[in-house]
């Protein structure tokens, strides 16, 4: 058997061939099993900051405090940039806070997420995560906050599109706010295990709002990084992807049909801000998919 020190090995190894550093940790959830690489160090959670987002929504429409069902008109031109979505939208549309949420955890959408945020308020965020015991994950800004500090920084406007810093030195690209967790949406690999956990045993917000962010979780679209590890059609991988320049995320639950259910989480960030590197995408599939099944055996 692959002992834990041979399995860190070969995840650790293989980042260094495609050009990241990785935070990882997996974690068993219906048993005491979990395995972890620098899972306590704390790391820049990219858009991967919308499930705890998603989850005090979806708790709010539990308790009553607000109807997710309520309809909101979203008119284009909203100041906040993002390359999928509602942003790309010609018309205006009209749809639930429940469809927004679809939007913001299914593929991603800044626009929602900023009008969900502005609904459910970042003080209620904050004061779930507390309430949690989640010490070092926090929710400081939206999506539009956190691009804005991109552009502030560069002394440019900047659209969320990674190709506006293409040969940007690795020495101004630290300089980033949004890439320096102090200052940004943060989080650790443990600590975000910890909460997928709470929300697939229902622990997190009552049962009904666990549920809700379970099925958003699994409608993302994106196949590219930690789907890409779990090829078996009866594999159920439920999760959210996170993305800034020169970081790759993605959290998630695995499901397999004998019933174990194993949460995973994976960031990286590379040594350059190249956009198309596909290599370091399918290495999140592929250190996931090699924690789990070390867990699993």
């Amino acid at each position: 058997m692959v002992t834990e020190t041979e399995l860190i090995r070969t995840i650790t190894d293989r980042a260094t061939e495609v050009g990241v550093r990785v935070r990882l940790h997996a974690v068993d959830l219906d048993g005491s099993r979990q395995v972890g690489i620098d899972a306590t160090t704390p790391v820049v959670t990219a858009s991967v900051f919308k499930v705890p987002v998603a989850l005090e929504l979806a708790r709010q429409g539990a308790v009553g405090e607000l109807d997710l069902a309520e309809q909101v008109r979203v008119a284009p031109g909203h100041p906040t940039a993002s390359p999928y979505g509602l942003a790309t939208f010609r018309h205006a549309v009209t749809m639930s806070w429940y469809d927004l949420a679809v939007l913001m955890i299914g593929i991603s959408d800044n626009v929602a997420t900023d009008l969900i945020m502005g609904k459910v308020g970042k003080s209620a965020v904050a004061s779930l995560l507390r309430r949690l015991g989640f010490a070092h994950t926090a929710v400081p800004q939206d999506c539009g906050e956190l691009l804005r500090t991109i552009g502030e920084d560069l002394g440019e406007c900047y659209a969320d599109d990674e190709r506006q810093l293409a040969g940007l030195p690795p020495e101004r690209l630290a300089e980033l706010r949004a890439l320096r967790p102090e200052h940004t949406c943060r989080t650790t690999a443990a600590e975000i295990t910890r909460l997928l956990g709470m929300i697939w045993r229902d622990e997190a917000a009552p049962a009904a709002a666990c549920a809700d962010v379970r099925r958003w979780m699994g409608l993302q679209v994106w196949p590219h990084r930690l789907r890409s590890g779990f090829s078996a059609d009866e594999v159920r991988v439920s999760g959210k992807t996170g993305t800034l320049p020169s970081v790759r995320n993605e959290v998630g639950v695995v499901e397999y049909p004998d019933g174990g259910r194993y949460a995973v989480g994976v960031f990286t960030q590379a040594i350059d801000v190249r956009s198309a590197v596909p290599q370091r995408d399918a290495f999140i599939g592929f250190a996931a998919e090699r924690a789990v099944d070390w867990l699993r055996r």
